[in-house]
């Protein structure tokens, strides 16, 4: 193992060992300070493999232990130190530990701030497993680890029957993706005898391995048909949807996609799907959006249109833009929430962005980073977004796509800068539409250095990362002026035309203000659940009524007894003719075998 290799794996572990002995001692004073210094080492320690692999681009490293042998099989813990995975930990760690030290402030008022911690470092546990892992059976130890804590944070404030629900609903549609996840596995089993990623990508692909792969990359990222349980998961606090939305949960389906994405490369149905299945969730979920006046839904449609742009770099055939948008989207989405979790905080708990404006001047440094995330959530040139997202949209205007989705992708792109720059104009600017006595205090350590280390990776990380996701080879697009400006030309009319558009409207709620269910995402939650609640209701009952009732009760109840009785009453029926002769026959018959007895 050459140095750079053994770096790599010594500080991996030495990081998940100090986060481990972190969650050891929970019991201890001040766990939740103790929680947010040891992330904050971790992200120290996480960059020294990186520089070392970054000097050495032929440094990727694996390690493996067998956990037990099944003769021809062996299950075994491997790790595996890439580009991918050395790269992705110290942004990880960076947005974790500016959401740890958010928390310690924004939790501060919560009896179990020490489990709140203890669980969110167990959720970072699972995220770390699934990034470093070599095989499919480490990588699905982090799969699920992430889903479970997903379910015990998004249910944090359980007694609320809204938060229970959401995260009762989370599980229930992850659960449809571990199905996908556990198909593969067995197929992997029955026709490979190994679940190693090495040995996966030398296989010839086959096409129902790799739907089994992407059905269980769109229940864990979200995609269209599983999207629901992305919005409803904002029921619990708001470093939880944070850190779910950034680093974490939903990145998992994508990053499972990049680290098979060999596989899928050879075959042009798997990409199709893909590239399909991102462009209508992209499309779908930016439309959501723009409906929507709760600032938290908002940010989460935003995470899911963006997650479906992820999945269209994935069906172009370009898994590390993926990546890189992976990495920029954590820095300015998670900031972008914790934005939203400070304004609701200082107005009374109050989500409506039409009943906020003029926070420029109450919340300066709050307003300045939602503004900051926004522009670089919409791709404006040198900020981190725009690295990224523009490089996937390009990729798609040269290449030979489905025209249909990359019009799908190109509308969701426009709908994202509407729906910025209404966030931004309802929440920052004109005048105050917020009661007058709250107390708007943002002059907090806690506060400002989270959003200050976050603010600055929206700014610069697409620039640093941009050197070291690329190909050492990349692919050189040459394409004309115009079509290299669309994205931007396409989000700058799409910012003018909100602009125009909020002024006209204005945001004071009507009186007779009625909601309408068109726009309303719970509207498709209800159509989707109801149908297959009635549905299965229905079936059952057919079944016990026709079934049950009408064939099996009858056959064991009236009729089994009937057709038992029917037997001896013909006997006995034989027996009884009225003769005299017989009756004496049959008595002095059975006198002789009494007799003989």
């Amino acid at each position: 193992m050459t140095p750079s290799n053994l770096v790599a794996l010594s500080t991996t572990m030495l990081t998940i060992v100090l986060i481990l002995q972190s969650i050891s001692n929970a019991q201890t004073k001040n766990f939740h300070l103790h929680a947010k210094n040891t992330v904050k080492t971790a992200f120290f320690l996480s960059l020294a493999p990186l520089f070392l692999f970054l000097s050495d681009i032929n440094a990727a490293s694996s390690a493996s232990m067998t956990w037990f042998s099944l003769g021809a099989f062996n299950l075994s813990f491997t790790t595996q130190f890439d580009l991918y995975a050395l790269l992705f930990l110290p942004v990880a760690f960076l947005v974790t530990w500016s959401i740890l030290e958010f928390s310690t402030w924004y939790m501060q008022a919560d009896p179990n701030i020490d489990q709140f911690f203890k669980y969110l470092l167990i959720f970072l546990i699972a995220m770390v497993i699934l990034v470093c892992s070599g095989n499919l059976f480490f990588l699905f130890i982090g799969w699920e680890g992430v889903g479970i804590m997903s379910f015990l944070l998004i249910g944090w404030y359980h007694a609320r029957t809204d938060a229970a629900t959401a995260a009762l609903q989370a599980v229930l549609y992850n659960r449809a993706g571990d199905i996908g996840f556990l198909m593969a596995f067995c197929w992997l089993m029955m026709n490979a005898q190994s679940v190693d990623l090495p040995y996966i990508l030398s296989m010839s692909p086959s096409t129902l391995l790799l739907v089994a792969f992407i059905t269980a990359a769109a229940s864990k990222s979200a995609q269209f048909g599983f999207h629901p349980w992305l919005a409803s998961a904002m029921e619990g606090p708001t470093p939880v949807s944070a850190l779910l939305h950034s680093s974490t949960m939903v990145v998992a389906g994508i990053f499972l996609l990049i680290r098979v994405h060999p596989l899928i490369s050879q075959n042009s149905t798997a990409l199709t799907i893909c590239l399909c299945l991102g462009a209508i969730s992209t499309f779908f979920a930016a439309t959501y959006a723009l409906a929507q006046n709760d600032v938290k839904k908002i940010i989460a449609y935003s995470t899911s249109s963006q997650l479906g742009l992820m999945m269209v770099a994935i069906g172009l055939n370009l898994p590390y833009l993926a990546f890189f948008h992976i990495c920029t989207h954590a820095f300015f989405k998670a900031m972008l929430f914790l934005c939203s979790g400070l304004i609701i905080h200082s107005i009374n708990d109050e989500q409506d962005i039409r009943k906020m404006g003029g926070l420029q001047h109450a919340l300066p440094m709050t307003t300045t980073c939602l503004s900051i995330g926004s522009f670089a959530l919409m791709g404006t040139p040198f900020l981190a977004g725009f690295y990224s997202k523009d490089a996937i949209i390009e990729a798609a205007s040269t290449s030979y796509v489905n025209s249909m989705a990359l019009l799908l992708t190109l509308v969701a792109t426009a709908f994202t800068a509407v729906y910025n720059m209404r966030l931004i104009y309802f929440a920052s600017m004109m005048q105050p539409r917020v009661n007058p006595v709250l107390l708007c205090d943002e002059n907090d350590s806690r506060v400002l250095n989270p959003l200050t280390r976050l603010a600055i990776g929206s700014i610069l990380a697409g620039l640093l990362i941009f050197k070291t996701t690329l190909p050492n080879n990349p692919l050189i697009h040459t394409m004309p002026t115009y079509m290299k400006l669309t994205a931007l030309i396409v989000t700058i009319i799409a910012f003018a035309i909100a602009y125009d558009l909020t002024k006209a409207f204005w945001t004071i709620i009507p009186k007779d203000y009625v909601p309408s269910k068109e726009y309303d995402p719970t509207f498709y939650n209800q159509v989707f659940h109801r149908t297959i609640t009635t549905v299965t209701l229905n079936t059952a009952w057919q079944l016990i009524s026709h079934v049950l009732e009408s064939i099996l009760l009858k056959k064991i109840g009236p009729s089994f007894v009937e057709e038992m009785q029917m037997t001896p009453i013909r006997l006995i029926r034989v027996t009884q003719t009225a003769r005299i002769k017989t009756y004496l026959s049959v008595l002095f018959i059975t006198l002789f075998f009494v007799v003989i007895i």
